[in-house]
């Protein structure tokens, strides 16, 4: 193609034409940066609002932990009291045939009363207790030096395992069996606890 034929097939663009595509050239660049790079007010909303969030989780956390069942509550104060007080007992014997006579017309159910010797859980003896509104029977055993209290009265739920709490510094344990509930309490360690609260349960 001549130089007079490309003269004659090109066109100039006028001015005004050229510095809006230039300005709209320049508006795409900016929005592709932005894109890639948030800006700093963005950056700094979402840390925040991150931040604020896990407070909120972790505050939610502490109330959960620091909120104990009512009942577990009451075990455990019947427990310190009980030793406390030096009113551990009401009866005192190993025997189960000797213990377990001695609810009889004390309560309006008759305690399970297991020997557990054999397995370095000695019965101490008995006493009754006022549990989750209502007089319970409470079972003291031994493990060398350590107290267990056995806190029994009916129930009406169904039949559950062993649930390990820890509050206050003691190993809980809770179960129903029977018609009955069941709470272990002590400053034993907590395997060896479960291994007595199987056996009363009858694993």
């Amino acid at each position: 193609m001549t130089p007079q034929e490309k003269e004659a097939f090109s066109y100039a663009a006028p001015a005004d034409l050229r510095a809006c595509i230039t300005g709209e050239l320049r508006k795409a660049d900016l929005s592709a940066t932005e894109s890639v790079r948030p800006s700093s007010r963005f950056f700094y909303v979402a840390l925040g609002l991150a931040w604020a969030a896990s407070l909120v989780f972790v505050a939610g956390l502490s109330s959960l932990q620091s909120v104990a069942d009512p009942v577990m509550q009451q075990v455990v104060s019947s427990h310190v009291r009980s030793m406390m007080a030096e009113h551990l007992t009401d009866v005192d014997s190993s025997d189960r045939h000797t213990v377990k006579p001695w609810f009889g017309g004390k309560l309006d159910f008759s305690p399970q009363v297991e020997d557990l010797s054999a397995e370095g859980f000695p019965l101490v003896g008995g006493r009754l207790d006022y549990v989750a509104s209502r007089p319970v029977a409470a079972l003291v055993y031994r493990r060398q030096q350590h107290t267990i209290n056995l806190f029994i009265w009916p129930s009406s739920g169904a039949a559950t395992r062993p649930r390990l709490h820890m509050q206050q510094g003691y190993q809980v344990f809770d179960w129903s069996k029977d018609g009955m509930q069941y709470w272990l309490i002590s400053d034993l360690n907590a395997s060896e606890l479960q291994m007595m609260a199987e056996r009363l349960r009858g694993q």
